[in-house]
Protein backbone atom coordinates (compact mmCIF):
# COMPACT_ATOMS: atom_id res chain seq x y z
CA UNK A 1 0.00 0.00 0.00
CA UNK A 2 2.61 3.12 1.36
CA UNK A 3 4.29 1.20 -2.67
CA UNK A 4 1.42 2.72 -4.25
CA UNK A 5 1.21 5.59 -2.20
CA UNK A 6 4.99 6.32 -3.04
CA UNK A 7 4.85 5.83 -7.16
CA UNK A 8 1.72 8.46 -7.15
CA UNK A 9 3.27 10.91 -5.18
CA UNK A 10 6.10 11.09 -7.86
CA UNK A 11 3.58 11.02 -10.68
CA UNK A 12 3.03 15.22 -9.27
CA UNK A 13 5.27 17.97 -9.56
CA UNK A 14 6.78 18.90 -6.53
CA UNK A 15 5.27 22.11 -6.41
CA UNK A 16 1.79 20.30 -6.54
CA UNK A 17 2.22 18.46 -3.61
CA UNK A 18 3.90 21.34 -1.32
CA UNK A 19 0.42 23.38 -1.89
CA UNK A 20 -1.54 20.21 -0.94
CA UNK A 21 0.35 19.92 2.43
CA UNK A 22 0.22 23.65 3.18
CA UNK A 23 -4.44 23.22 2.35
CA UNK A 24 -4.04 19.68 5.02
CA UNK A 25 -2.70 21.72 7.80
CA UNK A 26 -5.15 24.90 7.27
CA UNK A 27 -8.05 22.56 7.35
CA UNK A 28 -6.41 20.59 10.55
CA UNK A 29 -5.75 24.00 12.15
CA UNK A 30 -9.68 24.80 11.20
CA UNK A 31 -11.33 21.42 12.35
CA UNK A 32 -9.10 21.57 15.87
CA UNK A 33 -10.54 25.47 16.76
CA UNK A 34 -14.17 25.08 15.95
CA UNK A 35 -15.83 23.78 18.99
CA UNK A 36 -18.43 21.23 19.29
CA UNK A 37 -21.87 20.90 19.09
CA UNK A 38 -22.31 20.74 22.33
CA UNK A 39 -19.12 22.86 23.95
CA UNK A 40 -20.41 26.16 22.95
CA UNK A 41 -21.11 27.45 26.58
CA UNK A 42 -17.72 26.69 27.30
CA UNK A 43 -15.54 28.58 25.10
CA UNK A 44 -11.91 29.43 24.89
CA UNK A 45 -10.62 32.02 22.82
CA UNK A 46 -6.66 32.24 21.21
CA UNK A 47 -5.32 35.24 20.11
CA UNK A 48 -3.14 33.79 17.39
CA UNK A 49 -0.38 36.35 15.71
CA UNK A 50 -1.68 38.75 13.01
CA UNK A 51 1.65 37.52 10.83
CA UNK A 52 1.97 34.04 10.71
CA UNK A 53 4.70 32.31 8.00
CA UNK A 54 4.22 29.00 6.70
CA UNK A 55 7.65 28.33 7.22
CA UNK A 56 7.87 29.07 10.90
CA UNK A 57 5.79 27.28 13.65
CA UNK A 58 3.44 29.17 15.50
CA UNK A 59 2.04 28.66 19.61
CA UNK A 60 -1.06 30.01 20.53
CA UNK A 61 -1.30 32.23 23.23
CA UNK A 62 -3.90 32.57 26.13
CA UNK A 63 -5.04 36.09 26.88
CA UNK A 64 -3.38 37.85 29.53
CA UNK A 65 -5.54 38.44 32.70
CA UNK A 66 -6.04 41.69 34.52
CA UNK A 67 -4.36 42.67 37.18
CA UNK A 68 -6.10 41.57 40.33
CA UNK A 69 -7.95 43.50 42.45
CA UNK A 70 -5.70 45.29 45.38
CA UNK A 71 -6.10 43.01 48.80
CA UNK A 72 -9.42 43.88 50.93
CA UNK A 73 -9.46 46.19 54.03
CA UNK A 74 -9.35 44.74 57.48
CA UNK A 75 -10.75 47.24 59.72
CA UNK A 76 -10.16 47.07 63.96
CA UNK A 77 -12.83 48.57 65.64
CA UNK A 78 -13.01 50.53 68.62
CA UNK A 79 -15.81 51.90 70.81
CA UNK A 80 -15.54 55.33 71.92
CA UNK A 81 -16.67 54.49 75.86
CA UNK A 82 -17.19 57.01 78.84
CA UNK A 83 -14.02 58.82 79.98
CA UNK A 84 -12.14 58.02 76.78
CA UNK A 85 -9.71 59.90 75.31
CA UNK A 86 -7.94 59.53 71.82
CA UNK A 87 -4.35 58.36 73.53
CA UNK A 88 -6.78 55.11 75.38
CA UNK A 89 -7.88 54.10 71.90
CA UNK A 90 -5.26 53.85 70.44
CA UNK A 91 -3.34 52.20 73.01
CA UNK A 92 -5.96 49.55 72.62
CA UNK A 93 -5.87 49.46 68.83
CA UNK A 94 -1.98 48.54 69.60
CA UNK A 95 -0.93 52.47 68.28
CA UNK A 96 1.13 54.24 70.17
CA UNK A 97 1.81 58.58 71.16
CA UNK A 98 3.69 58.86 68.33
CA UNK A 99 0.64 57.96 66.42
CA UNK A 100 -1.80 60.12 68.04
CA UNK A 101 0.65 63.17 67.68
CA UNK A 102 0.93 62.77 63.89
CA UNK A 103 -3.16 62.68 63.51
CA UNK A 104 -3.58 65.24 65.75
CA UNK A 105 -1.14 67.66 64.41
CA UNK A 106 -1.00 67.66 60.81
CA UNK A 107 -3.92 70.27 60.35
CA UNK A 108 -6.62 70.24 58.09
CA UNK A 109 -9.64 68.65 60.07
CA UNK A 110 -7.90 66.92 62.85
CA UNK A 111 -9.17 68.87 65.29
CA UNK A 112 -12.11 66.60 64.70
CA UNK A 113 -11.28 63.72 66.47
CA UNK A 114 -10.58 65.75 69.78
CA UNK A 115 -14.98 65.86 69.72
CA UNK A 116 -14.96 62.19 70.52
CA UNK A 117 -18.43 61.04 72.27
CA UNK A 118 -19.11 57.88 73.77
CA UNK A 119 -21.01 55.21 71.80
CA UNK A 120 -18.90 56.46 68.37
CA UNK A 121 -16.80 54.39 66.58
CA UNK A 122 -13.07 54.33 65.30
CA UNK A 123 -12.20 51.98 62.60
CA UNK A 124 -8.40 51.22 62.43
CA UNK A 125 -6.63 50.18 58.99
CA UNK A 126 -3.07 49.08 60.03
CA UNK A 127 -0.42 47.15 58.70
CA UNK A 128 1.48 44.14 59.51
CA UNK A 129 4.41 46.23 60.59
CA UNK A 130 2.11 48.04 63.21
CA UNK A 131 1.54 51.46 60.45
CA UNK A 132 -1.33 53.47 60.57
CA UNK A 133 -2.79 53.58 56.97
CA UNK A 134 -6.34 54.95 57.74
CA UNK A 135 -8.24 55.84 60.18
CA UNK A 136 -12.55 56.14 59.89
CA UNK A 137 -13.97 58.53 62.70
CA UNK A 138 -17.66 57.31 62.56
CA UNK A 139 -19.31 60.31 64.07
CA UNK A 140 -23.02 59.12 63.39
CA UNK A 141 -25.08 57.02 61.35
CA UNK A 142 -24.39 59.88 58.96
CA UNK A 143 -21.74 61.46 59.30
CA UNK A 144 -17.96 59.79 59.05
CA UNK A 145 -14.39 61.58 58.45
CA UNK A 146 -11.90 59.41 56.54
CA UNK A 147 -8.58 60.10 57.84
CA UNK A 148 -6.07 58.04 55.09
CA UNK A 149 -2.29 58.42 55.11
CA UNK A 150 0.31 60.14 52.78
CA UNK A 151 3.73 61.40 52.29
CA UNK A 152 2.99 65.00 54.18
CA UNK A 153 0.61 63.84 56.64
CA UNK A 154 -3.58 62.63 56.08
CA UNK A 155 -6.03 63.72 53.23
CA UNK A 156 -9.36 63.80 54.87
CA UNK A 157 -12.67 62.97 53.72
CA UNK A 158 -15.58 63.68 55.11
CA UNK A 159 -19.06 61.90 54.46
CA UNK A 160 -22.38 63.18 55.36
CA UNK A 161 -25.22 60.80 54.29
CA UNK A 162 -28.70 62.54 53.13
CA UNK A 163 -31.86 61.17 54.83
CA UNK A 164 -35.06 59.99 53.24
CA UNK A 165 -38.37 61.36 54.20
CA UNK A 166 -41.47 59.72 53.71
CA UNK A 167 -44.72 60.73 54.89
CA UNK A 168 -46.95 59.11 57.40
CA UNK A 169 -50.82 59.82 58.24
CA UNK A 170 -51.82 59.11 61.58
CA UNK A 171 -55.10 60.31 63.92
CA UNK A 172 -56.97 59.94 67.10
CA UNK A 173 -59.65 60.91 69.24
CA UNK A 174 -58.89 61.72 72.87
CA UNK A 175 -60.80 59.82 75.91
CA UNK A 176 -58.05 60.97 78.87
CA UNK A 177 -55.40 62.78 77.69
CA UNK A 178 -53.59 63.75 74.74
CA UNK A 179 -50.19 62.23 75.53
CA UNK A 180 -52.52 58.57 75.89
CA UNK A 181 -54.21 59.42 72.49
CA UNK A 182 -51.06 60.30 70.96
CA UNK A 183 -49.10 57.06 71.90
CA UNK A 184 -51.83 54.80 70.42
CA UNK A 185 -52.17 56.44 67.80
CA UNK A 186 -48.30 55.34 67.26
CA UNK A 187 -46.40 59.18 67.64
CA UNK A 188 -43.31 59.53 69.57
CA UNK A 189 -43.20 61.95 72.66
CA UNK A 190 -41.55 64.97 70.72
CA UNK A 191 -44.26 64.47 67.65
CA UNK A 192 -46.87 64.85 70.36
CA UNK A 193 -45.28 67.84 71.96
CA UNK A 194 -44.75 69.44 68.50
CA UNK A 195 -48.37 69.26 67.98
CA UNK A 196 -49.36 70.57 71.65
CA UNK A 197 -46.84 73.25 70.78
CA UNK A 198 -48.08 73.88 67.41
CA UNK A 199 -51.97 74.39 68.26
CA UNK A 200 -50.75 75.93 72.10
CA UNK A 201 -51.83 79.48 70.97
CA UNK A 202 -55.32 78.23 70.88
CA UNK A 203 -55.39 74.99 73.18
CA UNK A 204 -54.34 75.07 77.07
CA UNK A 205 -53.88 71.47 77.17
CA UNK A 206 -54.47 71.44 80.33
CA UNK A 207 -57.45 72.95 80.73
CA UNK A 208 -59.52 72.78 77.18
CA UNK A 209 -59.13 69.10 76.52
CA UNK A 210 -62.40 67.41 76.43
CA UNK A 211 -62.98 63.56 75.76
CA UNK A 212 -64.03 63.01 72.36
CA UNK A 213 -62.02 65.93 70.63
CA UNK A 214 -59.67 64.55 67.91
CA UNK A 215 -56.60 65.29 65.62
CA UNK A 216 -55.11 64.11 62.88
CA UNK A 217 -51.66 64.98 61.30
CA UNK A 218 -49.00 64.07 57.99
CA UNK A 219 -45.79 64.33 59.25
CA UNK A 220 -42.41 62.87 57.74
CA UNK A 221 -40.17 59.97 59.15
CA UNK A 222 -36.53 60.27 58.29
CA UNK A 223 -34.67 57.18 56.73
CA UNK A 224 -31.46 55.91 55.98
CA UNK A 225 -30.58 53.01 53.88
CA UNK A 226 -34.68 51.92 54.44
CA UNK A 227 -33.76 52.11 58.30
CA UNK A 228 -36.36 55.16 60.09
CA UNK A 229 -33.25 57.33 62.10
CA UNK A 230 -35.79 59.61 63.73
CA UNK A 231 -38.93 61.75 63.32
CA UNK A 232 -39.43 64.80 60.74
CA UNK A 233 -41.68 67.68 60.60
CA UNK A 234 -45.53 67.87 61.07
CA UNK A 235 -46.22 68.92 57.52
CA UNK A 236 -50.09 69.62 58.01
CA UNK A 237 -52.08 68.77 61.48
CA UNK A 238 -55.60 69.23 61.94
CA UNK A 239 -57.28 69.54 65.86
CA UNK A 240 -60.99 69.56 66.91
CA UNK A 241 -61.37 70.80 70.43
CA UNK A 242 -64.61 71.03 71.60
CA UNK A 243 -66.35 71.29 68.40
CA UNK A 244 -63.60 73.91 66.95
CA UNK A 245 -61.74 73.31 64.12
CA UNK A 246 -58.19 74.41 63.94
CA UNK A 247 -56.00 73.47 61.11
CA UNK A 248 -52.12 73.97 60.62
CA UNK A 249 -50.20 73.58 57.20
CA UNK A 250 -45.97 73.97 57.32
CA UNK A 251 -44.78 76.81 55.27
CA UNK A 252 -41.31 77.20 54.51
CA UNK A 253 -39.95 80.70 53.32
CA UNK A 254 -37.58 81.53 50.89
CA UNK A 255 -35.47 82.39 53.94
CA UNK A 256 -35.44 78.81 55.07
CA UNK A 257 -37.60 79.27 58.04
CA UNK A 258 -40.78 76.96 58.81
CA UNK A 259 -43.34 78.06 60.54
CA UNK A 260 -47.05 77.29 60.38
CA UNK A 261 -49.82 78.66 59.37
CA UNK A 262 -53.39 78.66 58.91
CA UNK A 263 -54.75 77.46 55.55
CA UNK A 264 -55.90 81.48 55.19
CA UNK A 265 -52.24 82.21 55.55
CA UNK A 266 -52.56 83.54 59.24
CA UNK A 267 -49.60 82.44 61.91
CA UNK A 268 -50.25 79.90 63.86
CA UNK A 269 -47.98 81.52 66.48
CA UNK A 270 -49.80 84.16 68.53
CA UNK A 271 -47.75 87.13 70.18
CA UNK A 272 -48.30 85.54 73.17
CA UNK A 273 -48.29 81.86 74.73
CA UNK A 274 -51.75 80.70 76.47
CA UNK A 275 -50.16 79.01 79.23
CA UNK A 276 -46.50 79.62 80.50
CA UNK A 277 -46.32 75.95 81.67
CA UNK A 278 -46.65 72.62 79.70
CA UNK A 279 -49.90 70.48 80.77
CA UNK A 280 -50.45 72.11 84.31
CA UNK A 281 -53.59 71.92 85.82
CA UNK A 282 -54.99 75.28 87.21
CA UNK A 283 -55.45 75.45 91.09
CA UNK A 284 -57.47 78.98 91.05
CA UNK A 285 -58.62 81.12 88.26
CA UNK A 286 -58.60 85.04 87.81
CA UNK A 287 -61.01 86.02 90.48
CA UNK A 288 -61.05 90.66 91.56
CA UNK A 289 -62.90 89.00 94.71
CA UNK A 290 -61.30 86.12 96.01
CA UNK A 291 -60.93 85.26 99.53
CA UNK A 292 -56.92 84.91 99.95
CA UNK A 293 -56.00 81.40 101.19
CA UNK A 294 -53.42 82.32 103.77
CA UNK A 295 -54.57 86.61 104.68
CA UNK A 296 -58.09 85.15 104.76
CA UNK A 297 -59.57 88.16 103.55
CA UNK A 298 -60.77 89.32 100.49
CA UNK A 299 -57.94 90.16 98.17
CA UNK A 300 -58.15 90.60 94.30
CA UNK A 301 -56.41 87.15 92.52
CA UNK A 302 -55.09 89.08 89.57
CA UNK A 303 -53.54 86.23 87.61
CA UNK A 304 -53.96 82.57 87.50
CA UNK A 305 -52.64 79.88 89.40
CA UNK A 306 -51.11 76.55 87.92
CA UNK A 307 -50.56 73.55 90.12
CA UNK A 308 -47.17 71.96 89.37
CA UNK A 309 -44.42 70.22 91.27
CA UNK A 310 -41.53 72.09 92.35
CA UNK A 311 -38.69 72.81 89.82
CA UNK A 312 -41.31 72.29 86.90
CA UNK A 313 -39.65 75.09 83.86
CA UNK A 314 -41.81 78.81 83.71
CA UNK A 315 -41.78 80.11 80.20
CA UNK A 316 -41.65 83.29 79.02
CA UNK A 317 -45.01 83.36 76.97
CA UNK A 318 -43.76 86.11 74.45
CA UNK A 319 -40.79 88.21 73.35
CA UNK A 320 -39.67 90.48 75.79
CA UNK A 321 -37.12 91.87 77.78
CA UNK A 322 -37.17 91.37 81.96
CA UNK A 323 -37.20 94.17 83.77
CA UNK A 324 -37.40 92.74 87.25
CA UNK A 325 -35.95 89.64 88.55
CA UNK A 326 -35.86 89.16 92.29
CA UNK A 327 -38.57 89.43 95.47
CA UNK A 328 -41.55 91.09 95.98
CA UNK A 329 -43.58 90.52 98.77
CA UNK A 330 -46.17 88.25 99.21
CA UNK A 331 -45.27 87.54 95.54
CA UNK A 332 -41.85 86.09 96.48
CA UNK A 333 -39.30 85.45 93.80
CA UNK A 334 -40.45 87.23 90.57
CA UNK A 335 -40.11 88.21 87.32
CA UNK A 336 -41.91 90.56 84.91
CA UNK A 337 -41.44 90.55 81.46
CA UNK A 338 -41.91 93.53 79.09
CA UNK A 339 -43.45 92.35 75.27
CA UNK A 340 -43.12 96.33 73.32
CA UNK A 341 -45.03 99.01 74.75
CA UNK A 342 -48.35 97.85 75.28
CA UNK A 343 -47.86 93.95 77.31
CA UNK A 344 -46.52 92.95 80.35
CA UNK A 345 -46.19 89.51 82.28
CA UNK A 346 -45.64 88.44 85.71
CA UNK A 347 -44.39 84.88 87.26
CA UNK A 348 -44.31 84.44 90.89
CA UNK A 349 -44.00 82.27 93.88
CA UNK A 350 -40.52 80.51 91.70
CA UNK A 351 -38.48 78.43 93.27
CA UNK A 352 -35.54 80.28 91.69
CA UNK A 353 -34.05 81.49 88.54
CA UNK A 354 -32.76 79.88 85.21
CA UNK A 355 -29.03 81.04 83.87
CA UNK A 356 -28.97 84.99 82.82
CA UNK A 357 -32.78 85.53 83.88
CA UNK A 358 -32.27 88.93 85.00
CA UNK A 359 -33.28 92.43 84.57
CA UNK A 360 -32.05 94.07 81.19
CA UNK A 361 -32.27 90.75 79.54
CA UNK A 362 -33.91 89.43 76.69
CA UNK A 363 -35.73 86.28 76.44
CA UNK A 364 -38.00 83.96 73.25
CA UNK A 365 -41.05 83.05 73.54
CA UNK A 366 -40.86 79.58 75.64
CA UNK A 367 -37.37 80.16 77.07
CA UNK A 368 -36.89 79.13 80.05
CA UNK A 369 -37.20 81.80 82.81
CA UNK A 370 -37.76 80.05 86.63
CA UNK A 371 -38.80 77.49 88.25
CA UNK A 372 -41.59 76.63 90.18
CA UNK A 373 -41.70 76.96 94.33
CA UNK A 374 -43.70 78.55 96.36
CA UNK A 375 -41.58 81.41 97.73
CA UNK A 376 -43.87 84.01 99.35
CA UNK A 377 -47.46 83.93 100.85
CA UNK A 378 -47.82 80.49 99.27
CA UNK A 379 -49.69 77.82 100.62
CA UNK A 380 -47.53 74.81 98.62
CA UNK A 381 -45.48 74.94 95.03
CA UNK A 382 -47.27 76.72 91.81
CA UNK A 383 -47.14 79.45 89.25
CA UNK A 384 -48.85 83.05 90.04
CA UNK A 385 -49.32 84.16 86.39
CA UNK A 386 -50.31 87.42 85.72
CA UNK A 387 -51.34 89.48 82.47
CA UNK A 388 -51.06 93.00 81.88
CA UNK A 389 -52.40 95.40 78.61
CA UNK A 390 -51.46 98.64 78.97
CA UNK A 391 -50.79 98.19 82.57
CA UNK A 392 -54.43 97.22 83.29
CA UNK A 393 -54.78 93.35 84.24
CA UNK A 394 -56.30 90.84 82.18
CA UNK A 395 -57.76 87.27 82.49
CA UNK A 396 -54.62 85.30 81.07
CA UNK A 397 -56.92 82.46 80.17
CA UNK A 398 -59.87 84.76 78.13
CA UNK A 399 -57.95 87.13 77.12
CA UNK A 400 -57.55 88.12 73.45
CA UNK A 401 -54.15 87.22 71.86
CA UNK A 402 -52.27 88.84 69.92
CA UNK A 403 -51.25 87.14 66.42
CA UNK A 404 -47.40 86.98 64.85
CA UNK A 405 -47.04 88.33 61.71
CA UNK A 406 -48.67 86.70 58.80
CA UNK A 407 -47.05 84.76 55.64
CA UNK A 408 -45.47 87.40 53.17
CA UNK A 409 -47.55 88.74 50.57
CA UNK A 410 -44.76 87.50 47.94
CA UNK A 411 -45.46 84.02 49.02
CA UNK A 412 -49.26 83.71 50.25
CA UNK A 413 -50.18 82.44 46.34
CA UNK A 414 -48.03 79.70 46.17
CA UNK A 415 -48.84 78.99 50.35
CA UNK A 416 -52.84 78.86 49.41
CA UNK A 417 -51.91 76.15 46.80
CA UNK A 418 -50.30 74.23 48.58
CA UNK A 419 -52.52 74.69 51.94
CA UNK A 420 -55.25 73.19 49.75
CA UNK A 421 -53.19 70.20 48.43
CA UNK A 422 -52.54 69.30 52.25
CA UNK A 423 -56.02 69.95 53.57
CA UNK A 424 -57.06 67.60 50.50
CA UNK A 425 -54.51 64.95 51.79
CA UNK A 426 -55.63 64.93 55.55
CA UNK A 427 -59.45 64.31 54.37
CA UNK A 428 -58.66 61.43 51.57
CA UNK A 429 -56.24 59.62 54.44
CA UNK A 430 -59.17 60.26 56.78
CA UNK A 431 -61.81 58.98 54.35
CA UNK A 432 -59.74 55.92 53.48
CA UNK A 433 -59.29 54.89 57.02
CA UNK A 434 -62.82 55.31 58.56
CA UNK A 435 -64.27 52.58 56.43
CA UNK A 436 -61.81 50.45 57.49
CA UNK A 437 -61.94 51.03 61.14
CA UNK A 438 -65.95 50.64 60.86
CA UNK A 439 -65.15 47.25 58.73
CA UNK A 440 -63.05 45.77 62.06
CA UNK A 441 -65.83 47.10 64.41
Amino acid sequence: MSTQITKVAKAYPKKHLAWASIASIITLVVLAVLPAPDASAKRTTLLLSPEVSSNTATTPQLAVPPNPSPPKTHWGKQLVKSGDTLSHIFKRAGLNAQDVYNITHFGGNSKTLTRLKPGQELLFDIDHEGRLNQLNYIESKLESTLFSKNDSGYTVNKTVKKLVAYSKYSEATINSSLFQAGQKAGLSQNLIMELANIFGWDVDFALDIRKGDSFKLIYEEMHLDGEKIKDGNILAAQFINQGKIFTAIQHESKGGDKNYFTPEGHSMRKAFLRSPINFARISSHFNLRRKHPVLHTIRAHKGTDYAASRGTPIKSTGDGKIIYAGRKGGYGRVVIVQHGQRYRTLYAHLNGYAKNARSGKRVKQGQTIGYVGSSGLATGPHLHYEFYLNGAVRNPVTVKLPHAQPIAKSEKANFLVHAENMQTQLAAYANAISPALASNN
